[in-house]
């Protein structure tokens, strides 16, 4: 019987082991420093309403609770598309009315050479300011 017991406390080790060498990098952006640096860069830049986006996030969240509504943000997640830009993604659940949920996925580019934050998804859009357009 102690054997099966170790067996299993084995087993359940190792899985853990593997799942922790296996798992991808953008489950966990601060193993990468480059990801950290991009998620930074996102949740720290200006949104519409808020000094940052994180803020803006969060502040949604809280007034979803103050009117009994229930919403939910789920982890923030990043991802190296080439070189120095990187995709950042959060998605946010929320209860309507009637007890439906909806979802929206957050989508944002940051660029780290040039220090830059792009909206790539519509909800996301919604929330980063615009810049402002050159003049020529």
């Amino acid at each position: 019987m102690k054997i099966i017991h170790y067996a299993v406390v084995a087993v359940l080790v190792l899985g853990a082991l593997y799942y922790l060498w296996m798992k991808p990098p953008s489950l966990n952006p601060m193993a990468d420093r480059r990801a950290a640096e991009a998620l930074a860069l996102v949740q720290t830049h200006r949104a519409q309403g808020y000094p940052t986006i994180l803020q803006a996030m969060t502040e949604h969240v809280r007034s979803m609770s103050e009117r009994n509504r229930v919403a939910r943000l789920g982890e923030w997640r990043v991802k190296q598309l080439e070189g120095d830009l990187y995709e950042v993604r959060i998605l946010l659940r929320d209860q309507g009315v009637t007890g439906q949920w909806f979802e929206r996925e957050f989508i944002w580019h940051a660029d780290l050479s040039l220090k830059k934050v792009n909206a790539a998804s519509l909800p996301a859009d919604g929330v980063t300011p615009k810049e402002p357009d050159a003049a020529p």
